[in-house]
């Protein structure tokens, strides 16, 4: 086990976060977040150019005009990744939680195509959905209120875009206080604002599958406690995106828009066994291992 808290505490001190599919938009200038207001309004006035789209977004603006509706909740498997690139976060998140999913964001329709509110590590931000689905890598599902809930759909949204215009934020302590946010915190707190509560949080340390990962589990406090004014800690209560028995994705407030199948992941899911084993760790470790050869 030395070697492995080792090789945790040398990642743990590199750089945070590795660049997300959607950074080759940012110009090279600008400074702060490039999905909060200011960016925003200065697309929405000539001040920055338009944004550039592919065949991939082409599809994904179509599907979303066709699909989505105001208040939709939109989950997806992302591809973010920590420690310099070598762990990938949501695909951990997403194994550990039994999940399809590791991410999740708000559906408001404004002049006439949607956009998601959710947070990510810049703060709270407003993506075209086109763009929030480039940081897709997997599996992607739409929820709905039921039509007895939906009046509380325009509290919601002005939740997101009050949170929005504050730019609460990113968590990365993944605390339960309002100062800042993580995604799906984001997400259901925007529906406890106006009384809805979608899901109840789920100890780290009772994630369905994080017997897969015990060195990670127990080196986690170790590693965060260097770069975090507060360690994670595995009593740690946190949304999560979920299935079909906890988590967002099982409220029964909500109903099935879209549950696509998910795609190959670029780890092993052991979701057949939730006893403890080094399988999961294993492959992080090749994971990273890997990534440090790609950047090298």
């Amino acid at each position: 086990m030395t070697w492995f808290y080792c090789l945790m505490i040398a990642l743990g001190t590199s750089k945070q976060d590795a660049a997300e599919a959607t950074d080759w938009m940012k110009p090279a200038s600008w400074h702060g977040n490039f999905w909060g207001p200011e960016a925003t309004r200065g697309r929405s006035t000539g001040e920055l150019p338009p944004l550039p789209t592919n065949p991939v977004m082409t599809h994904w603006s179509a599907w979303g005009k066709n699909i989505l509706r105001d208040g939709d909740i939109v989950f997806r498997l992302g591809d973010a990744k920590a420690l310099g690139g070598t762990f990938p976060l949501s695909q951990f998140i997403a194994t550990a939680t039994g999940s399809r999913f590791s991410h999740t964001g708000i559906v408001a329709v404004e002049s006439g195509s949607p956009v998601v509110y959710d947070c990510s590590s810049p703060g709270v931000q407003r993506q075209p959905f086109e763009v929030w689905m480039l940081d897709c890598v997997g599996a992607v599902g739409v929820k709905r209120l039921k039509p007895e809930y939906r009046n509380h759909i325009p509290g919601i949204l002005g939740y997101c875009r009050a949170k929005f215009e504050q730019q609460v934020p990113f968590d990365f302590e993944f605390r339960p206080d309002d100062a800042a946010f993580y995604c799906v915190e984001l997400t259901e707190k925007a529906f406890r604002s106006q009384g809805l509560k979608l899901s109840e949080p789920v100890r780290i340390g009772d994630w369905e599958h994080l017997g897969s990962y015990p060195l990670t589990a127990l080196a986690t406090p170790v590693v965060t406690k260097l770069f975090l004014t507060e360690p994670i800690r595995l009593e740690q209560p946190v949304y999560v995106p979920g299935n079909d028995h906890e988590g967002v994705w099982s409220s029964p407030l909500l109903e099935t828009i879209y549950g696509a199948e998910p795609f190959a992941s670029e780890l092993a899911v052991h979701a057949e066994d939730a006893r403890v084993s080094l399988r999961g760790d294993f492959d992080l470790i090749l994971f990273a291992i890997g990534a440090v050869r790609h950047a090298s």
